[in-house]
C-alpha cells in the first residue's frame, strides 16, 4: 500500500448490505476511511456533507440510480471527484455511456474486493491532484488551505501546529523521532530549535486536539519520539 494513498476517504454506494460490507472491510484494513450510503438521496448528503475523495458507485440504485448520480457530481456539483461504477451491466455500449458521464474507471459484477483495491490505488494514484486531504475517522485535514478538523469542528492551530499535525497523518502509526520532526517542520534546520521546542508545540497540539475529542491521537513512544494513532 502507497503511504500517500493513506488516509484518503472512500464513498462506497450500494444497496446490497453483504457486497457493501465485504468492500468496506477491505478497504478498511487498507487503510481508507469509508463512508456508506445504500442509496442515490443517502449519496447526494454524504458527498454535500463530507467531500469524499473517491467515489465507488453501484449503478443499479433504488430511486436516484448510479448513471444519475454520476450525472449530477459532475454537472450539477462541477466536481471532479474520481468515480468508480459497479456493474452488472457488461455490454460495450453501457461502458461507453459510464465513460460518457465521467467514470473514471469501470468494475464489472462479480468482482474480487482485491481487484476492487488495486484498481482504486490505480485511479488515485492518477488522479491525485483531485482530492487535497487526508481523512482518518472524523479527523481531516486539507493541506492547501491549512484546515484541520474534528468531527466537523476545526481546529485553530499556529503554522508549526498545522504542519507538525501534517506530518503525522501522513505517516499513521508510525514513530517519528525529534530529529525526524526537526527536519521535516523547520527548513534549514533553525541553529535555536531544540527537542524542548518540538515537545511544547506537540504538547499544544494536543492540548487543542483534547478540547475537540477526548481521542488520543498523538501518543509518546517512550525514548523514541511520538506517533499519530488513527483508528
Amino acid at each position: 500500500m502507497q503511504h500517500h494513498l493513506i488516509g484518503k476517504s472512500v464513498l462506497l454506494v450500494e444497496d446490497d448490505p453483504k457486497i457493501r460490507n465485504l468492500v468496506k472491510i477491505y478497504l478498511v484494513k487498507e487503510g481508507y476511511e469509508v463512508i456508506e450510503a445504500a442509496n442515490g438521496c443517502e449519496a447526494k448528503e454524504k458527498i454535500e456533507e463530507l467531500d469524499p475523495c473517491i467515489l465507488i458507485l453501484d449503478l443499479m440504485l433504488p430511486g436516484i440510480n448510479g448513471e444519475k448520480l454520476c450525472q449530477w457530481v459532475r454537472e450539477d456539483l462541477k466536481s471532479m471527484m474520481p468515480i468508480i461504477m459497479l456493474t452488472a451491466k457488461v455490454s460495450e455500449a453501457n461502458l461507453i455511456q459510464g465513460f460518457k458521464l465521467g467514470a473514471d474507471d469501470y468494475i464489472t459484477k462479480p468482482f474480487s474486493p482485491a481487484e476492487l483495491i488495486v484498481r482504486t490505488e490505480a485511479v488515485l494514484r492518477r488522479t491525485a491532484s483531485r482530492c487535497g486531504k487526508l481523512s482518518f475517522t472524523g479527523f481531516t485535514i486539507k493541506p492547501a488551505k491549512g484546515e484541520a478538523w474534528i468531527n466537523k469542528e476545526m481546529l485553530d492551530l499556529t503554522r508549526f501546529e498545522f504542519k507538525l499535525l501534517h506530518l503525522f497523518m501522513k505517516h499513521p502509526g508510525q514513530v517519528l523521532s525529534r530529529e525526524q520532526i526537526l527536519s521535516f517542520i523547520y527548513e534549514n534546520h533553525e541553529k535555536e530549535v531544540s527537542d524542548r521546542t518540538i515537545d511544547v508545540h506537540i504538547k499544544h497540539l494536543r492540548e487543542k486536539i483534547k478540547e475537540k475529542s477526548p481521542k488520543d491521537y498523538i501518543q509518546t513512544v517512550r525514548g523514541m519520539g511520538y506517533k499519530f494513532v488513527a483508528q
